[in-house]
């Protein structure tokens, strides 16, 4: 149960850390900076992936014994 909500609490901060990069995102894309644009593209989808990560650890299941 405590590594449940520990995962828990680890997928809420990166959906967070994902809007934050969404919206930075946004904004160097009108400023016109490529550079950002591609750093930020990356930055979200590492942290996509590490979501999908925490989410299937969290929802596997132990082998009942």
């Amino acid at each position: 149960m405590k590594r449940e909500k520990r995962l828990q609490k680890g997928i809420d901060a990166l959906e967070k850390q994902i809007e934050l990069h969404k919206d930075k995102m946004k904004l160097v894309e009108e400023l016109g900076q490529e550079e950002l644009v591609r750093y930020y593209t990356k930055e979200l989808e590492a942290l996509k992936t590490r979501k999908k990560n925490r989410e299937s650890k969290r929802d596997r299941k132990l082998p009942s014994s």
